[in-house]
């Protein structure tokens, strides 16, 4: 299992707005092979900044069951229109 967090920063006053395009398009994710959970948070004091968590069972599912399909730039065009920038991404793995 990998973890991959997103740090996402939100155009300041945009954030209910992003909250309700990544409701609408969670689903896009879901949907994807190799998904075991999806979380969004926001910051409680930097509301403007959010952080994605998502379970996969590997980087490739990532890859190839979600970022390699047509799903992906639905869902960047759905939730990007928000971001300040570009969110930074990176997997992670448990550590024994």
């Amino acid at each position: 299992m990998v973890l991959e967090v997103a740090e996402i920063k939100i155009t300041p006053g945009r954030e209910d707005a992003f909250k309700e395009a990544y409701r609408a398009a969670r689903e896009l994710v879901k949907v994807s092979p190799g998904l075991r959970s999806i979380r969004m948070t926001q910051g409680v004091e930097s509301p403007d900044r959010f952080v994605l968590l998502i379970e996969w069972d590997s980087v490739e599912a990532h890859e190839q069951g979600f970022r390699e399909t047509d799903r992906f730039p639905k869902w960047r065009e759905a939730i990007g229109p928000y971001f300040a920038k570009p969110p930074h991404v990176e997997h992670f793995e448990d550590v024994d």
